[in-house]
């Protein structure tokens, strides 16, 4: 993280919580820590099931699982999963399926559910999914979230009674909290719990640094959490010394990860570059007092989009294209998402802090990230290459990353101080010859 947009006590801006055998064994590890009772996924999984293969099984069967699973759910717990749903009178249904960058959701619990709700064609429907994290649940519910679905799912994850449990425990335990309907108070209460449990450490304990969405309420880190980083899997670990971040990356992961990225995300920069110069050309000076600052935002996209050396740099495209468009709008907007731009649009600022540090930092945060912030979770985050290691972009020393510097416009100084100002003054070229010196000389 660049020091020098790190604070001690910024107040709070968020609310209250919701990587071949060493890399199987690597996985294997961490499916048993986190009571998934799943074995670890290798990488020829394969692309995984489409939604009209999932909403063609869940036409006869309330509960679909894939080959992935199958150790973690037997067919017999399966049909005692399908027993309990029926039991409900509710037109509750349950996906368990892998996910992962490049299938058929993107790797996306959200886009799971709510392709294989569109594939259904329910209008009531209670979906459980598998969750972007780990041993979480995901669930969803049309029209409304009438039986508190959302946070019965993910409750789960805090219930201490089922910290050793398996996947088809927690599922059956999530159906119990829909059908009674009090998700958002076992929620509430076992997370209240952890704030108090955690708050109540010594400040200077290093084992109660992490996230945090508000003073008194840090990161719970566990021994070891296991995440899904776009197609990669990155590890989470407590370590002693608040001077290095806790994240590491399985360098083959991180790899393939970024070969499939890259060109899809050249592709978007530069249709959304397109997107905001006819934006641009068809703003009205007269009306549009920010015309100014768009047009200094697209020669600054342009710049870095032909300069752009891998996923950091086009992401930055797409963090220059937003700050062009907030400044054609009436008011201005929030910056990209924090951890990732490719995340989109983000909801509010956040005061976080990262692991291992005692230092806040004000971001802005999609609402994917937010919920895994107020859910005591690791946000995913774009990763990069430093130094022979694979680390999040915000990581590596602000003079070789501009990106790092900024946080791709959540650390930006004031009103003043935009993306494309620092681009214009040299600062995305001087980081990128740092960074390609600091490559040659083998540092």
């Amino acid at each position: 993280m660049s020091s020098e947009r790190l604070t001690e006590d910024r107040p709070s801006g968020a609310s209250r919580g919701p990587a071949a055998g060493l890399l199987a064994a690597l996985l294997l590890a961490c499916a048993v820590l986190l009571g998934t009772g799943a074995p670890a996924r290798a990488e020829s999984a394969g692309p995984g099931p489409t939604a009209s293969t999932i909403a063609g099984a869940l036409a006869t069967d309330p509960v679909y699982v894939d080959p992935f699973y199958s150790a973690a759910v037997t067919p017999t717990q399966q049909r005692a999963l399908a027993d309990q749903i029926a039991g409900t009178g509710l037109p509750i249904k349950v996906v368990l399926v892998p996910l992962k960058k490049g299938d058929a959701f993107d790797g996306s619990a959200r886009a799971l559910a709510s392709v294989v709700k569109e594939r259904l064609g329910l209008q009531k429907l209670i979906l459980i999914t598998t969750d972007d994290y780990g041993k979480w649940l995901n669930g969803t519910e049309w029209p409304t979230d009438a039986h508190q679905t959302r946070d019965a799912a993910a409750a789960v994850g805090f219930l201490d009674e089922l910290d050793d449990a398996g996947l088809a425990a927690r599922v059956g335990r999530a159906v119990e909290l829909i059908e009674d309907g009090n998700g958002t108070e076992v929620y509430e209460a076992e997370t209240a719990e952890l704030d108090k449990k955690y708050s109540a450490r010594p400040e200077d304990d290093p084992s109660a640094s992490g996230s945090s969405g508000g003073p008194g309420t840090p990161l719970v880190v566990a021994a070891v959490l296991l995440l899904v980083v776009g197609g990669g899997v990155f590890l989470t670990r407590r370590r002693r010394s608040p001077r290095h971040t806790a994240f590491t990356f399985p360098d083959a992961v991180f790899a393939a990860d970024e070969a499939a990225d890259e060109a899809g995300l050249r592709r978007r920069a530069a249709d959304e570059l397109l997107a905001l110069g006819e934006a641009v050309e068809d703003a009205d000076g007269a009306t549009t007092p920010g015309l100014g600052r768009a047009l200094d935002a697209y020669d600054a996209a342009g710049r870095v989009l032909d300069a752009a050396q891998g996923l950091p740099d086009l992401a930055g495209v797409l963090a220059l294209v937003a700050e062009g468009r907030s400044a054609l709008a009436p008011a201005p907007g929030l910056p990209l998402c924090f951890f990732d731009p490719r995340h989109g649009t983000s909801v509010r600022r956040t005061t976080w802090r990262p692991l291992g540090r005692r230092e806040r930092v004000d971001v802005a945060v999609c609402e994917d990230c937010d919920r895994a912030l107020r859910a005591r979770r690791s946000p995913q985050v774009l990763a990069v290459r430093d130094r022979g290691r694979t680390v999040p972009y915000f990581e590596v020393p602000a003079g070789r990353s501009l990106w790092a510097a900024t946080g791709y416009g959540s650390l930006l100084s004031g009103p003043d101080d935009t993306l494309a100002a620092r681009v214009g003054s040299g600062g995305f070229s001087r980081a990128l010859r740092r960074s390609e010196d600091h490559d040659a000389a083998g540092d």
